[in-house]
């Protein structure tokens, strides 16, 4: 990859292309999950001007409340009727459920994936294991005809709603993405602005790991150092309540030429 021999990184603003911008903002944008991400997400798309189409495993019955909060750019659909109604679907699932995402339905989308490699008893992947695949690209070879880009995955849905900032301004954050297909990243990276934020092009799906857990750029850049001594739920809390630190592009670059591969999945 072009970026990693040169020791650079490309990233994108949004500055220079305000008719990108309105262009964005007319899309829809599909979710499938309601977690955390996945309402967070939502958020910031209904208040950027997007549509947003909202859809979980337990049926669009279950989800009038979070609709409601929305507004009228938001409704709610089965999983399968968001992928189809998406111009981009987000796929804010667990990693263990991603083969039941709707192939057929997301069949020639650009698919966001912020899903990570999580260790819990019943749940391994030997092929992540042993570092022969990112979770990405696992979650590429079930979305055979989707074009999946790694984004959202790294910062928290708290920070996600407070870091946000309009296109030039001197403290807006960026955010890293990978992918194989160049133009679902454009396409992504051109939502991220609509939303607020700069991207940083880590490079293909191979090297997603670089801001996936356990490396520099997981997280911790966006809400700093924990307080020492926390067990391993009072860190998840505290993290999940941090307030927001602004990261520009330059930073993300450094943190990922700086990224060393290690064991994959979520280790405390």
């Amino acid at each position: 990859m072009r970026a990693l021999r040169s020791g650079r990184f490309a990233d994108r603003r949004g500055a220079e292309r305000p008719e990108r911008r309105t262009r964005m903002s007319q899309m829809t944008l599909g979710i499938i999950g309601t977690g955390m991400v996945g309402v967070a997400v939502a958020r910031r798309a209904v208040d950027a001007g997007l549509h947003v189409v909202l859809s979980n495993s337990r049926g669009p019955e279950t989800l009038a409340g979070p609709v409601a909060r929305l507004g009228g750019r938001a409704r709610a659909a089965t999983a399968a009727e968001a992928a189809s109604a998406g111009d981009v679907v987000l796929a804010a699932v667990p990693l263990a459920a991603h083969e039941r995402l709707p192939r057929a339905e997301l069949s020639g989308k650009t698919v966001i994936d912020p899903m990570n490699y999580a260790l819990y008893p019943g749940f391994s992947v030997p092929q992540l294991d042993s570092n022969e695949l990112t979770s990405s690209e696992l979650v590429q070879r079930h979305l055979a005809d989707s074009r999946v880009v790694k984004a959202l995955h790294n910062i928290g849905p708290k920070q996600l709603l407070e870091l946000f900032r309009p296109a030039g301004a001197g403290d807006r954050t960026a955010l890293p993405l990978s992918g194989d297909d160049a133009n679902a990243k454009k396409e992504v990276a051109d939502l991220l602005d609509v939303l607020g934020f700069d991207t940083v092009d880590l490079g293909t799906l191979a090297e997603s790991w670089r801001s996936e857990p356990n490396t520099p750029l997981y997280a911790l850049p966006y809400i700093g150092q924990p307080p020492s001594g926390l067990a391993p739920q009072e860190f998840v809390a505290w993290a999940q309540q941090a307030t927001g630190i602004p990261v520009p592009a330059a930073r993300i670059k450094e943190l990922a030429a700086a990224a060393v591969r290690g064991p994959a999945g979520f280790r405390m």
